[in-house]
This record gives structure tokens, sequence and C-alpha cells, in this order.
């Protein structure tokens, strides 16, 4: 009997030592990966509870209702609403008016205080003037009669009702008093000082460092719109023609593989080397206007063409090459084929790829930051005009405004800081959907 013969063999129902470290290999694995996803999982629970217990809070405001005389001694001394006299008095001007409506108004509802006066006029913010004198200056008629109308108050009084500041660190800041705060309470108290949803986060632009409670997102948003529109106009059919030569219609030798090889690889190049690129052609070279959307959608347009250019081969390779030899057997030109038959079945990816590459070009902020789209934009620009709007000298970016607050050092900034990156994750949320929605809509298998 041979050796070979005399050799025993385990059953397949009983599991032998090698099975078993496999078998435990496995399960180590399993763990290992599960155990990864649920760190990944806590990660973006941390930061999303992070940004939005921070930024909620800045889609509420503040406001205060004060009831107060437009004396035309002080606004209108000729008396003859001439809008180009009545400009000559400034924001320092109205804004004693409208301190003084504040404390008369404090008299009226019996609420005492031992601030002075000057601290009193402090609990309105400084852009309450501003908006005193627009409203004036909108309708003249309104001076030598009384008004009831809402303001802005300033930044600490409206962390108070936020939760961000209290007592013992009013004591500690000079920018706020306890006896202001005394004096919000009893406005609350008869509800003349509220919080309430604040359209003009979204709506106003932006305000000045001493101001925080009265910036806006306004300008940045129309900003973002505008270079989107841009990489839109441009990435897409440089993309999708690039897209289709390289797949369809180039030789392959080794031109083509050089090309290949170079798009994988921009694609993977830091996007401040394409902040550097746009500075050195755009500006420097073409002379654009430095800060103006249309340098800044030119410069996404680049760094987003090679994340278009490889989604899209990508779709135009999934298309079945059955469908490209049934449609030049019945005599359609390669043209004819590749625009009447391909390119409609391979749209889905080719969407998807350009929304996803958009959705990237809207969080950028380093490329943005070197052409020098940092500027503080504090008015609506024009639209489509030389030197404003999409050719305009001075704009700014969801991102950017992100990057800007961070570096202010009033605490409500920060607030106003994580309230934008909410924004900004609503529309790459939106981005994002509609790209899932149009894959799956009209996503085709074979």
């Amino acid at each position: 009997m041979t050796a070979h013969s005399t050799k025993k063999h385990g059953s397949l129902l009983v599991k032998d030592a090698r099975t078993q470290r496999r078998n435990n290999a496995e399960l180590r694995f399993r763990a290992y990966g599960l155990t990864a996803v649920i760190v990944g999982i806590l990660a973006l629970i941390v930061l999303l509870v992070s940004i939005f217990s921070n930024g909620i809070s800045a889609f509420q405001q503040t406001k205060l209702m004060i009831t107060l005389e437009l004396p035309e001694a002080k606004l209108d001394q000729k008396g003859q609403r001439d809008l180009d006299v009545m400009k000559k008095v400034t924001t320092i001007g109205y804004s004693k008016v409208l301190g003084n409506g504040l404390i008369d108004q404090l008299d009226r509802l019996g609420i005492a205080t031992d601030l002075k006066d000057k601290d009193v006029r402090e609990i309105l913010s400084k852009e309450s003037a501003a908006t005193l004198r627009d409203v004036v200056l909108a309708d003249p008629s309104l001076i030598g009669t009384t008004v009831t109308m809402e303001f802005l108050v300033n930044g600490r009084i409206d962390g108070y009702f936020k939760g961000r500041v209290d007592r013992a660190s009013a004591e500690l800041d000079k920018n706020v008093k306890p006896g202001q705060l005394d004096i919000a309470d009893a406005l609350t108290e008869h509800g003349l000082m509220y919080t309430q949803f604040n359209l003009d986060f979204i709506l106003a632009p932006d305000a000045s460092d001493q101001r925080p409670e009265a910036a806006g997102l306004g300008v940045a948003i129309l900003g973002s719109i505008y270079m989107m529109l841009v990489v839109l106009f441009v990435a897409l059919p440089v993309g999708v023609a690039a897209s289709i030569y390289l797949e369809e219609f180039a030789p392959k030798n080794r031109l083509t593989d050089v090309i290949e090889v170079n798009i994988s690889n921009l694609a993977a190049v830091p996007s401040i080397v394409y902040g550097i690129l746009g500075l050195a052609i755009f500006i420097n070279m073409a002379q654009f206007n430095q800060s103006s959307p249309l340098v800044g959608g030119l410069v996404l347009t680049l760094m987003t063409l090679p994340r278009i250019i490889i989604p899209a081969r990508a779709a135009l390779k999934s298309v079945p090459p059955s469908i490209r030899d049934a449609a030049l057997g019945v005599g359609a030109s390669r043209m004819q084929t590749v625009f009447h038959h391909v390119l409609p079945l391979a749209a889905p990816g080719i969407l998807t790829g350009v929304i996803i590459g958009l959705g990237q070009a809207l969080g950028e902020t380093a490329p943005l930051l070197l052409i020098g789209m940092v500027a503080f934009v504090r008015e609506y620009p024009a639209a489509f005009t030389a030197d404003a709007g999409l050719f305009g000298e001075a704009s700014t970016a969801l991102p950017v405004q992100v990057f800007n607050w961070t570096q202010r050092a009033d605490p409500a900034f920060v607030e106003r800081a994580s309230g934008a990156i909410i924004v900004l994750l609503v529309f790459l949320l939106i981005m994002n959907a509609l790209a899932i929605f149009l894959r799956r809509r009209y996503e085709r298998r074979w």
C-alpha cells in the first residue's frame, strides 16, 4: 500500500485549521471595513452637528420696533424736500434721531436705566441709521411725522438672544454692558424686541466689520451663479467635444496616449495651481478685470474640464459597440452614428459628470483667492455690463465669503460663516441630487 493511499482526507463538513484561519481573516476584514464605515459616518455626523449648531442661528435675527419722530429741523432744515440737500445729512445725523427716538420710547414705557444715552443708543446696530436714511430719502414726505419701524440691534444683543452672550461674558466685554441686556429683556417683555427669520442673510450684501448683524450672502450667491454660468457654457461644450473626439474619432497613437495621460494627471492637480495659471493667463496676459466673475469662471473652467472629460469618455465607452455597428450597417455616417445614436445614450452619464464637476467648482476657494476674488462688495452689481456684473471689477463667491468671515474678529461672523457653509451645502446637495436623478431616470441597461 502506497503512502498516498494511506493519507487521511478531512471531511468537507468539518473545518480544518487552514479553513478556520481563512474564515477568521475574512471576518476580520469585514470588521475592519464596518469599523471604517462607522468612523466615517461618525465623523460626518460630528461635522454636520458642529456646522449646524454654530450656523443655524444665522437664519434668525433680533430686531427692535421703535416709534420715533422725524424732525424737519434735523433732517431737512430748509424744508424744501430737495433730495440733493437732504442727502447732505449723513448717517451720523440719522443716528442721533434714531437714538433719541429709542430713549424717548424707553421713557414712555417706564423702563429705567443707569446707562448713559450713548450706551443706550449702542443697543441698535450701526446699520439702523443707514436703514432709516434710505427710507426717508425714498419717501421725503415722512419728515415731520411719527413713524414706527423695526431696526437691527447690534451683534452682541443679538448674540444674547441666541445664547452666544450672557451676563458673565458681558462683564468682560467692552462692546456690551449688562445694563443693555436689562433693557433688551424689558423691551422683549413689551413685545418690541424679538427674534425672527432672517431673510436678509440670504439676500443682503456683505457688511463691514462693525456690522456683523447686517452681513448677508446675496452678492456672494450672485457671484457664484455668474461663475457657474461661465463654467457651464464654456466647460460643457469644450469638455464634451474633447471627449467625443478622443473616444470616437482620434487615432490611437502616441500623441493621443500622451493627451489621455495628461488629462488624467490634470484631474489630480491641486486647485491652487489653476489659480496661478489663471492669474498668469487671464489677468497678467489677457488683462481681464481682476476679481471679475468672468475670470473666476474661466479659472474654474480650466479646473473642471478634466473632471468632465473623464466621466464623459466613460459614458461614451459604456455604450455597447453593437449600437455603433447597427447604425453603420444601415448606412449612417460616422458623425451620424455618434450624434444620433451614441451621444443620446451616453447623455445621462455625461450630464452626471458635468453636474458633479460644477458642484466641485462651486466649493473651490484657493484658485479664487489667487485671482483676487476677495473684494468687499457692499452693493449688488449691475447686470451684464462692461464694468459690473459678469465682467465687473469686484465680485466674490460663497466659499470666499466663508473664508473672509472666518478672518474677522467678531464672534458673530463665525456664526455667519457657519450659516454660509449650510447654504453652500444645500446647493451642493441639490446639485448631487439632480445628478443622481438624471442618472437613474435616463440610464439604460444592456
